[in-house]
């Protein structure tokens, strides 16, 4: 069954959306990122630049996001990168088991809560070449519920890292940490499924990311009553971005032009995964199209990887794929995906990722 790709509505008539009406509106800091350079195998051309952070998130659990950045942090550094793959499912977390590590002595809540004085000392080999994990805690009851302090605790430490590349596998859902740390990335990949459940869910996750990054702009310009007065107009309802920043054009067009800077950063990337058809692979581009169409929100779809069973039967024996089956289907899906994360980061590759 191909799933259904028409959106929501932007928001209700006269307001954003309830769960996140009360969320805190103060902004993420982060620390401005080291330029690196350094030459990586034949084929692949490499520049002095800032490290880049791809977050891969999702409406729902069980979709495959841990197995997605497991498999892009080896492709990565496969080419050459020095990758940290973070485990920021902060609930329910399972990277370690995706790549073959046994249960870890340290974790990610032994930094945060326990005294751990850098991330070195949580820091765990995968046995990949240049790839190294942060495992997620594993029985802390608190664990998801990350405080404000804990999580800039984090992120600035996360940016100081040297890591040419930091992957975070984030939970599903849309809580305010999840969405702060998709938000926070260069790269935000989305897992979709080509199921009508899945899709609701990943527009709803696009939404509620759109608002909590709408609020983070409010707060860091002090925009506030401008934006809720934009989204509370009883004129006709808004359905676009662009509808917003019209009505805050109307009475402060500066605050306008500034708004609609930081919000044109905001672009989701969709990966559809287990696609089994042609219709299931085309499933992302429909989602583009309708979102733009919409909501006046772009988005990219890096391509679908296709249903193989290969991909199971790796998680089964605790292997990414790429390594077990390098040839797979899904693997070269992988491959591609990573080829053109690489190209949007200015980066060119010959013959180190086909």
């Amino acid at each position: 069954m191909r799933a259904s790709v028409k959106p929501a509505p932007l928001s209700p008539p006269g307001s954003a959306p309830a769960s996140l009406a009360s969320a805190p509106a103060r902004p993420l800091s982060a620390v401005e990122p080291d330029a690196v350079a350094s030459s990586g195998p034949a084929g692949l051309a490499r520049r002095a630049r800032s490290r880049r952070i791809i977050a891969v998130g999702g409406g729902k659990g069980g979709i495959g996001k841990s197995m997605v950045s497991a498999n892009l942090g080896v492709a990565l550094a496969q080419a050459g990168h020095k990758v940290l793959l973070v485990d920021a499912d902060l609930g329910g977390a399972n990277l370690h088991t995706c790549l073959g590590v046994g249960p870890p002595e340290s974790t990610l809540s032994d930094f945060l809560r326990r005294g751990k004085g850098n991330l070195e000392e949580v820091m765990v080999s995968t046995g990949v070449p240049g790839l190294s994990l942060i495992a997620g805690a594993q029985d802390s009851l608190d664990a998801a519920n990350l405080k404000y302090a804990q999580k800039q605790k984090l992120l600035r430490t996360l940016l100081a890292q040297t890591a040419d590349y930091l992957i975070l596998d984030l939970g599903a859902g849309t809580s305010f940490n999840t969405l702060d740390f998709f938000l926070l990335a260069d790269h935000g990949l989305l897992v979709v499924l080509p199921e009508p459940t899945s899709v609701e869910n990943a527009y709803r996750f696009v939404k509620a990311a759109f608002f909590r990054k709408l609020q983070q702009v409010e707060a860091q310009y002090g925009i506030q009553d401008l934006v809720e007065g934009a989204l509370s107009t009883r004129e006709g309802g808004l359905r676009t971005l662009h509808d917003v920043v019209a009505q805050v054009r109307k009475k402060a067009p500066s605050d306008a032009e500034r708004l609609e800077r930081e919000l044109a950063s905001f672009r989701v990337r969709l990966v559809v995964n287990q696609a089994r058809t042609d219709a299931d692979a085309n499933v992302g581009a429909a989602m583009v199209a309708a979102w733009k169409k919409f909501f006046g929100i772009d988005m990219d779809d890096l391509g679908a990887l296709r249903y193989d069973d290969e991909a199971w039967r790796a998680v089964r024996k605790r292997k990414p794929v790429l390594i077990e089956r390098p040839d797979s289907p899904v693997s070269l899906g992988l491959q591609r995906i990573a080829t053109r994360l690489l190209s949007l980061d200015g980066l060119s590759s010959e013959s180190a990722i086909p």
